[in-house]
């Protein structure tokens, strides 16, 4: 099996660190290959624009979907987009590990979005959720919140993380008709004590284990 990591934190010392440091262990472990894009350490670039494509459907008025539609028809994607899209073909399981901020992804996890799932490559009219173009792909998050778990339950100011976490659970792997694993979830990481934190890294390498096997 061929995994990619999507990781987004701009310290390698921070709990989202380890825990893509344990996720890498457990799938070389496993004898699986892994894959990582480290969006902050290869300075990705999140803001979409005609420097995303080598190719011009319109020289007079920029539509970015028709420019991705044509570029896609045309392998007119710019560089860094044809290495990231060339890592989300190849994998069969896609870990995606970020710090929820602003009950959301990271800035530059959505420009990953914007940029590299494009339309012609990841989607297309007609193709989206049960019809979509990856279903034998898999995707599975590991978020790190400030907030404990019972400010994110049914009674908490935030609400159920279910729903704060469907605009990537439904919306990105759903979208594109991938397989989307029940999140992990490390709540209040900032404030846990050492053996809590040992906890998390224990229980997540368990569901990197599990989300190995077919």
């Amino acid at each position: 099996m061929k995994v990619l990591i999507l990781y987004a934190h701009p310290e390698p010392t921070s709990f989202c660190g380890a825990l893509k440091d344990v996720a890498v262990e457990a799938i070389r472990t496993a004898g699986h290959e892994v894959e990582i894009s480290d969006l902050y350490a290869e300075g990705f670039n999140p803001v979409a624009g005609r420097h995303d494509f080598t190719t011009t459907a319109d020289a007079k008025r920029f539509h970015y979907q028709t420019e991705q539609g044509y570029a896609a028809k045309e392998g007119g994607f710019s560089a860094e987009l044809q290495r990231e899209q060339a890592r989300f073909a190849a994998a069969d399981l896609v870990i995606l590990i970020f710090p929820l901020w602003w009950s959301g992804v990271p800035a530059i996890v959505k420009g990953w979005f914007d940029r590299v799932l494009a339309l012609g490559f990841a989607y297309v009219d007609g193709a989206r959720f049960t019809t979509g173009f990856f279903p034998n792909k898999s995707g599975l998050l590991a978020v790190t919140t400030g907030g404990t778990a019972e400010r994110f339950s049914e009674t908490g100011v935030y609400g159920p993380i279910e729903g704060i976490l469907a605009p990537v659970q439904k919306y990105v792997f759903g979208y594109l008709g991938m397989k989307a694993e029940p999140p992990f979830v490390a709540y209040a990481a900032p404030r846990v004590d050492d053996a809590g934190r040992k906890a998390y890294l224990a229980t997540w390498r368990e569901r990197v284990t599990a989300a190995l096997t077919p």
